[in-house]
């Protein structure tokens, strides 16, 4: 693959926000203009062969998170659709809790603490203060801890959680796991099966380089079973396509949770850019995602001017950096790098650097030295 060819990115700009909204390769940007192309010219004409992309997109997020059958897999607008339909799916009872941390991006906190009016307890653990931030989870369990929701990597420190501990903890005490792995796929390796979990949702515009309306939600049959439809449409019915479906009931894999007709635009569009993920093999890119965020840290500890918030343990990485200028406060530093060029973010109390496995060494130093330089 020629990363330079594939991702022709204005010269002008260093892009470092994979973490908030990706660029898209060039496949996937000709993949759009194509899908645009054949509306403009034949309509839906074509639209079995539509339906075969979106089979493909399955397929194709299916491995991605290695999940044991397509039916595990719904295609979903966004992370907080996804999130709803678990918070809204399941039966609540007074006194149940959920348990978190206190680094969430809104979606993973604002719809869980929406349930107080049902006498659900919202419980935040904060990650800093015990010995890992597994335990600090672990703490805020007890007996009344219907479900434990967490990030596969924070988004504002870029901590990476052991999701394999999490969710054999859940497992030996019966409740349900639910992984936001938005900051993860398409950057590291992710094993729904592996870590246990019972769901699994993440937007496709991050680091998956598709655009932004498309996601994934996954489910174990079993988990399944315990949510309550709470959007009812033609799609998510049993032999969907037979429009004199009646008496219609729905279906029973994870379709059930689309109610409507697909983003067959969308669906073009992140298939393309996962079949170029998926071809150069997550596990080489996770390595080269690490070793730029390794070689972002090694330059910042090395430098008198800037300080490293993430943290610096190696099994503690993931493709979020976050720092700070000794001198400059984030505040100022961020329009300034955004001005020059050095497309970035503010969060965690510092600048969140995201190169993603194409962005050159040479281009993330040419980076760190401008916002040295202030």
């Amino acid at each position: 693959m020629n990363l330079a060819d594939e991702f022709p990115l204005d010269q002008s700009i260093i892009y470092l926000n994979h973490a908030a909204v990706a660029p898209w390769p060039r496949c996937t940007s000709k993949a759009v203009k194509q899908f645009a192309d054949e509306n403009n010219h034949s309509g839906a004409q074509n639209y079995l062969m539509w339906l075969k992309k979106e089979k493909l997109l399955r397929e194709q997020l299916r491995t991605l998170i290695n999940a044991p059958s397509v039916d595990d897999i719904a295609l979903v607008k966004n992370t907080s659709e996804a999130l709803s339909f678990v918070a809204y799916g399941l039966e609540w009872q007074a006194g149940d809790n959920v348990v978190s941390s206190n680094e969430e991006f809104p979606s993973n906190r604002v719809v869980w603490e929406s349930l107080a009016d049902k006498g659900v307890e919202f419980r935040q653990a904060n990650l800093a203060v015990s010995p890992s931030p597994e335990e600090a989870l672990f703490y805020m369990v007890d007996d009344h801890t219907r479900l434990l929701t967490i990030s596969s990597v924070q988004f504002a420190s870029g901590l990476p959680v052991d999701l394999k501990k999490i969710g054999q903890f859940c497992k030996q005490r019966n409740i349900l796991f639910c992984v936001d792995a938005i900051q993860t796929l398409g950057a590291l390796q992710f094993d729904a099966q592996d870590c246990a979990a019972d769901f699994v949702m993440a937007d496709g515009h991050k680091w998956m380089l598709g655009p932004e309306g498309l996601g994934v939600f996954y489910s174990t049959p079993d988990a399944r079973k315990k949510l309550k439809l709470t959007q009812f449409g033609w799609h998510m019915m049993e032999n969907n396509f037979d429009y004199a479906n009646k008496p219609w009931k729905e279906t029973k894999t994870a379709k059930r949770f689309e109610c409507g007709s697909p983003n067959m635009l969308g669906a073009h569009a992140l298939s393309a850019s996962l079949e170029l993920l998926l071809n150069r093999g997550i596990k080489t890119i996770e390595s080269e995602v690490i070793q730029k965020a390794s070689f972002l840290i090694s330059e910042i500890k090395k430098n008198d001017l800037l300080e490293l918030l993430s943290s610096g343990q190696p099994n503690r990485r993931s493709g979020i950096v976050v720092f700070k200028h000794k001198l400059i406060p984030s505040e100022k530093l961020y329009p300034i790098l955004m001005k020059k060029g050095v497309i970035c973010a503010k969060r965690g109390g510092g600048i969140r650097f995201s190169p993603h496995f194409y962005t050159p060494i040479e281009k993330i130093d040419e980076a760190l030295r401008i916002a040295t330089a202030g």
